[in-house]
């Protein structure tokens, strides 16, 4: 006899991941591929959810690595990694999480292969992004978004 899944069940698949955007700009070839010193490497990095039907969410994560030498740029890539999931009957008040941490947490790795195979192909020693805990960033941007009353007063 095989059981029926509860609906009210927390539901999480993921449905598909994807390269959205990918660009690559090398302003200074030629010439950049000869200097010899090491680039300034710059990473940042920014992630997005948005409903796309009903229980489905796509997750956008976006890496922009600059290296420069001085005022010159070495290259400059922009990957954006996404993702559809679906989620069902996870507490409103948790989807901030799960969308923030979890699927961002998914998607990093593809998106970390994304920017060294990128920088690879441009003709350059590859990126290796170190891993990031995106729950440490999620819990200090909900920090910094507190209200001022929330905090203690004497």
């Amino acid at each position: 006899m095989s059981q029926q899944p509860n609906p009210s069940q927390p539901v999480f698949t993921v449905e598909k991941l994807f390269v959205k955007d990918l660009s690559i700009e090398v302003p200074n070839a030629p010439r950049i591929y000869l200097e010899r010193d090491t680039p300034q490497v710059e990473i940042q990095m920014n992630n997005v959810a948005n409903p796309i039907d009903e229980g489905f969410y796509e997750v956008l994560l976006t890496v922009t690595v600059t290296a420069k030498l001085g005022d010159k740029s070495v290259f400059l890539v922009e990957a954006t990694q996404g993702g559809v999931f679906q989620i069902r009957n996870v507490p409103q008040q948790e989807m901030d999480v799960v969308l923030g941490v979890t699927c961002t947490n998914i998607l990093y790795p593809y998106v970390r292969e994304v920017v060294s195979d990128a920088v690879v192909r441009a003709g350059f020693p590859p990126v290796v992004l170190a891993p990031v805990n995106f729950e440490a960033i999620f819990q200090a941007r909900q920090q910094s978004q507190a209200p001022a009353s929330a905090a203690p007063t004497h």
